[in-house]
């Protein structure tokens, strides 16, 4: 088993929550058989751990998993 953590940190709580919640409805919804994915948020933080049974998987995930963050940023900023 492998596995990684995504921290992203953001200026305010919303912020945080609004990318978190965006990315976290994706749990579930992609994962392959080879990786598992947890989001959870902290304040003004959240984190994505990304698990999985080798590291090509293990690759593939944090790419899609750190593209899904970007993809909720830019929405967020585009949104203000």
């Amino acid at each position: 088993m492998h596995a990684a953590e995504l921290v992203f940190t953001y200026d305010t709580t919303e912020a945080a929550t609004l990318v978190a919640d965006a990315v976290g409805q994706e749990v579930g919804e992609i994962e392959g058989d080879r990786t598992r994915v947890t989001v959870r948020r902290d304040g003004a933080s959240f984190v994505v751990d990304v698990s999985a049974d080798d590291l090509v998987a293990l690759r593939a995930g944090l790419n899609t998993w750190s593209t899904l963050v970007e993809v909720a940023e830019r929405a967020v900023r585009a949104a203000e």
